[in-house]
């Protein structure tokens, strides 16, 4: 089994920084991809960030320039790194990974950012 565990989520002023971690069951060099989801109330989950196992990051436009996705592999955990946040910002953030055609998913951490 395959378990994606996401911790560093809170309550943040607007210009603050957060880290998130999400650690996952096994070695993260395995996974094809991984990377980050938020879904914010009365959206669609969206894209924050994505790592592909040939190394190619892609970050959404809302948060390019101020969120960093890395990772740690003797760890097993993958990271992003939050600045900048903006109330905009407010969601649940979920951990995604992907091996051998299948999606895998945390159980989400909510991040608040008030004005």
């Amino acid at each position: 089994q395959v378990q994606l565990v996401e911790s560093g989520g809170g309550l943040v002023q607007a210009g603050g920084s957060l880290r998130l971690s999400c650690a996952a069951s096994g070695h993260i060099s395995s996974f094809n991809t991984m990377g980050w989801y938020r879904q914010a109330p009365g959206k669609q989950r969206e894209l924050v960030a994505v790592v592909t196992s040939s190394g190619n990051t892609v970050y959404a436009d809302s948060v390019k320039g101020r969120f960093t996705f890395s990772r740690d592999n003797a760890k097993n955990t993958v990271y992003l790194q939050m600045n900048s946040l903006k109330p905009e910002d407010t969601a649940v953030y979920y951990c995604a990974a992907t091996r051998a055609l299948l999606n895998y998913w945390g159980q989400g951490t909510q991040v608040t950012v008030s004005s």
